[in-house]
């Protein structure tokens, strides 16, 4: 922490403040990360400032990991609450009021807004920061979806930009904020070993798969207006894809990054929508406010092609959707396979695919990579074998935060580089519109498997890596 910070938290007695946020927010001032900070809490619930630091400790005991009655007598203090409907004067006044409690001079004093908002919601806290005068010293983190097609990601780029700097805004996305998305970084550009095999020379192809086993119960409204598309795949997988294929920025600091990943989607090729599968689970259709015909996706897979040097030639596979058969996080690479003939008939070689890199993005940060080795004994008979790495296995897995708090943290110290920009959504929004202008139909596919049968035929001849054949290992005997 650089500078002393008021977090004003918009939306602070919804689901996402209570699972993630204020969770978050304590385990941050636990690991010594929020020092000289105070949080004032703002939303529709017409509640005092008890009353909202009874919710946030329920919260906190519920949700948080490692929370203990020390850490959150030391925390309590810190919360304070004004009702929406007071109007913008009040929330000022707050915010002026415990921003004179914070030491140091007050041009060394930092604003953060977090928008833990519905996108409907945004423009109007804009408007309250506005009139409230919270827009000088002050930095924005806003929830996706950041807009629904080209033009409404255009208008709402100019409407931010009406009264914050694009320097001051932070458009949160929680998969990059995971241990394992950064370890790609790491792990491309630290090692002689990867980085010259990491192109269309002896790469065959990736996976960016994110099903989940969850269904939308009570969230439908807000998917009748998105769809697994907008809601998943622009703002999340085409993130974590541009990390994955950017070029080597100068620095490992905010503006190479993003302009490596902005290459990236300008190298994109514009969606077809041919090239992808959308599908609907069987039991959405005429829930409440789904219409008896809705044709909105609750699963979407795609090829995606990056038209460059590095990838001309190799095919990108994004999968998500609601009511998989498994929930996972995980990228997959996989490497060219080379001459086989020299290996005798029956003796295992290539019958388990080819070799893969493997990223787990779940909570517990792993990598695995799979190659095949003989097994011993008498002739040549091959297996697939794998070397894996997981972060709790290491001497620093303690310091690990969650993604939520790393990119709040990052918002506070003002580090852009896990944070999308302005030109990068629009840019993705621009290759989605053929798709978005021409959907392909729906089809329909049950609960509890893994999509419609056409995401075959999206990725023939390869298939799909998820399910493993074997899980990951937890001991010292199954892996992936």
């Amino acid at each position: 922490m650089e500078k002393p910070t008021v977090v004003v938290l918009f939306g602070a007695t919804g689901d996402l403040a209570k699972r993630k946020l204020l969770p978050g927010l304590l385990h941050l001032h636990q690991a010594g990360l929020l020092q000289d900070s105070v949080i004032v809490g703002t939303s529709l619930e017409d509640l005092d400032s008890e009353g909202f630091v009874k919710l946030a400790h329920e919260a906190c005991v519920e949700f948080g990991d490692d929370y203990t009655d020390e850490s959150w007598a030391a925390f309590e203090p810190m919360l304070s609450y004004v009702p929406t409907g007071k109007g913008p004067e009040a929330l000022a006044q707050e915010v002026y009021r415990v921003e004179t409690e914070l030491p140091g001079d007050i041009h060394d004093k930092r604003r953060l807004h977090y928008l833990s908002v519905p996108p409907r919601a945004a423009l109007a806290v804009l408007k309250e920061l506005s009139d409230a005068n919270l827009v000088e010293r002050a930095r924005i983190i806003m929830e996706k979806p950041f807009g629904t097609d080209l033009e409404s990601a255009k208008d709402l780029n100019a409407r931010v930009h009406e009264v914050f700097d694009e320097s001051q805004v932070f458009r949160i996305d929680h998969f990059l904020g995971k241990e394992a998305a950064q370890n790609i970084l790491a792990f491309r550009f630290a090692n002689g070993l990867f980085e010259p095999i990491w192109n269309r020379q002896f790469i065959d192809h990736i996976q960016i798969d994110v099903p989940e086993t969850l269904g939308l119960e009570g969230r439908t409204k807000f998917y009748e207006s998105t769809g697994a598309y907008r809601d998943m795949v622009v703002t999340h997988l085409m993130q974590v894809l541009a990390f994955t294929a950017m070029e080597p920025p100068t620095s490992l600091s905010p503006g190479p990054i993003s302009d490596e990943k902005l290459k990236v989607f300008r190298s994109m090729q514009p969606l077809k929508p041919a090239n992808v599968v959308r599908g609907q689970y069987s039991g959405y259709r005429g829930k409440e406010d789904v219409a008896d015909d809705s044709d909105t996706e609750t699963f979407v897979a795609l090829k995606v092609e990056i038209d460059n040097w590095r990838w001309a030639g190799v095919p990108f596979y994004l999968r998500t959707g609601k009511k998989l058969a498994e929930g996972a996080r995980i990228i997959s690479i996989a490497f060219k396979e080379p001459p086989l003939t020299m290996f005798p008939e029956g003796s295992g070689v290539g019958t388990q695919g080819p070799d893969h890199l493997t990223f787990d993005l779940a909570d517990q940060s792993r990598m695995s990579l799979s190659f095949y080795g003989k097994r011993p004994g008498p002739g040549m008979k091959l297996d697939k074998l794998s070397m894996q790495f997981a972060t709790h296995d290491t001497a620093n897995s303690g310091l690990v935060l969650e993604a939520y708090e790393r990119l709040i943290h990052d918002a506070m110290r003002g580090d852009h580089t896990l944070f999308t920009t302005a030109d990068g959504i629009e840019e993705l929004w621009a290759k989605s519109m053929p798709l978005l202008d021409n959907p392909p139909p729906v089809r329909s596919y049950q609960p509890g498997s893994w999509g419609p049968n056409a995401i075959h035929q999206l990725i023939a001849p390869h298939a799909w890596r998820l399910p493993f054949e074997r899980a990951w290992r937890t001991g010292a005997t199954s892996h992936p």
